[in-house]
């Protein structure tokens, strides 16, 4: 992999230290830059989880991704960059899966952390993963519940409320732990990858973020969310405009 070029994407110069400062910088910038998006997957072009094609993806074609291309890729760089890096196979849990279908990342510093750049709207800074919170991730507030093997990511509301997100266990996954997940998000019908497109990223590394939907672009600028409509005909190049992205 070319290191200094992916790092030039994200707006780096090697070298970087493997520390925390420098992992919340990198995942801000690769949420602001690389958008979680799924052209590909709704166009029925077919993807793949091994790291050449991810990386090759996000440096080379300057393209998004989901989970498996975006953590997948990132995964590799902080690899490269001497961070302890391992990957873990999560359940949504409000998702129309039942599987394991996402891909997310634990890094070891001084303590394990939590990280992820292909969730969507999510935290955006890495969550201590040894403590139930609440921890602050920089677009709200996240926790933690441990059960036995599993850890569930949970949303919470200043209200009280959580809202479960994902479950995983603490076994290593490699990339082609996850072709099974792939191949049946990009194949089974009725799901949201291949019946709608979509792309979001921060906006300078957050909080504030642009979604771009069928119809429809929003934006939300501290905490507050607009939008606006996107008729058809305009709707590629506002894909252009926001995320430098053709179909």
């Amino acid at each position: 992999m070319d290191v200094d070029a992916y790092l030039a994407l994200l707006g780096f110069k090697s070298p970087i230290e493997p520390d925390l400062a420098n992992l919340e910088r990198l995942q801000r910038a690769h949420l602001t830059t690389v958008p979680f998006e799924n052209l590909d997957v709704y166009a029925h072009r077919g993807v793949r989880t091994d790291d050449l094609w991810s990386v090759s993806k996000v440096v080379e074609r300057r393209r998004g991704g989901w989970c498996f291309e975006l953590n997948g890729s990132f995964a590799a760089l902080l690899t490269d960059l001497g961070y302890d890096v391992t990957r873990h196979a999560a359940t949504v849990l409000f998702s129309q899966t039942t599987i394991p279908s996402h891909l997310t990342l634990k890094v070891e510093l001084d303590r394990p952390y939590l990280v992820d750049v292909g969730f969507g709207d999510s935290f955006i800074r890495p969550l201590p993963l040894d403590s139930e919170g609440p921890h602050d991730g920089g677009s709200g507030m996240f926790g933690f519940r441990f059960e036995d093997d599993l850890i569930t990511l949970v949303a919470l509301s200043d209200d009280g409320k959580t809202e479960p997100q994902y479950r995983f266990d603490r076994t290593p996954r490699r990339p082609a732990d996850f072709d099974e997940a792939s191949l049946m998000l990009q194949t089974q019908p009725g799901l949201q990858w291949t019946k709608t497109r979509f792309a979001t990223r921060l906006i300078d590394g957050g909080p504030d973020r642009v979604t771009l939907l069928e119809g429809r672009i929003r934006h939300r600028r501290a905490g507050t969310w607009t939008e606006t409509k996107v008729d058809d005909a305009e709707w590629e190049s506002v894909l252009g405009d926001w995320f430098g992205l053709t179909p």
